[in-house]
């Protein structure tokens, strides 16, 4: 893909619990052959390393990826394949306000938000862009683009569901990251794939991620095919 044609979507990860559900998308969209604009804020490699063990860096951050990307929900190891040599990731630092996505001069599908803390919402919602995250959700919103906010909190008080509806007042979508389980779930990364699949569909992106729900009760026990994304020995 040329420079010229290349349009990304932007995944930033803040720091709300709950990584495996960032890596569950960005594995979805490389599966879906999609460029991807990466942006981790400062709070979120806390919670990364707090529940992966993996210090995210900026000079390292191709290795440090491969190695999120590569671990299941359940923090196993080489789980999953990590992403091929040739795979359109873009990384930007948090603290780069001069970054391309900052601008709407540059051109992206939309934004998705994985997870969101209320942190982050808050920020979003009142236009307050004190970091990349942060600008690029504004600028998302101001040039009419999808942005899809995988919320990760419970419970949540007044003005944090102020700042959701405020959110979707402007036009995002509030995604809270809440399991489903009529999909036959047998694993964490039945769970969490259930998540990524539903930013993903928000998002207008084929997947397989998890089963959808096809109006016969009972369907979920059936034995499930090969959805490229599941838990290892399904």
């Amino acid at each position: 893909m040329t420079e010229r044609n290349r349009t990304p979507w932007v995944v930033g990860v803040s720091g709300a619990s709950g990584t495996p559900y960032a890596a569950a998308v960005l594995r979805g969209l490389l599966a879906a052959g999609e460029s991807i604009d990466l942006v981790v804020s400062r709070a979120s490699r806390l919670t990364l390393l707090d529940e992966t063990g993996i210090a995210f860096r900026d000079a390292h951050w191709r290795e440090d990826l491969a190695e999120w990307l590569a671990r299941g929900a359940d923090g196993k190891p080489g789980t999953f394949e990590g992403p091929a040599a040739d795979a359109d990731i873009r990384y930007w630092g948090a603290g780069d306000l001069a970054a391309g996505p900052s601008s709407g001069s540059y051109p992206v599908k939309g934004m998705l938000i994985v997870p969101a803390s209320t942190a982050c919402v808050a920020g979003v919602a009142l236009g307050l862009s004190k970091d990349l995250l942060q600008r690029v959700a504004s600028v998302t919103l101001k040039e009419r683009r999808r942005l899809v906010v995988a919320v990760r909190e419970t419970p949540l008080n007044g003005q944090t569901l102020k700042h959701l509806v405020a959110l979707d007042e402007a036009g995002a979508v509030v995604l809270p990251a809440s399991p489903a389980f009529y999909a036959g779930a047998t694993h964490i990364q039945d769970l969490v794939d259930f998540v990524a699949g539903r930013v993903l569909d928000a998002a207008g992106v084929p997947h397989r991620l998890y089963r959808r729900w096809e109006g016969e009760l009972g369907s979920s026990r059936a034995p499930r095919e090969a959805n490229g994304g599941g838990a290892a020995g399904d």
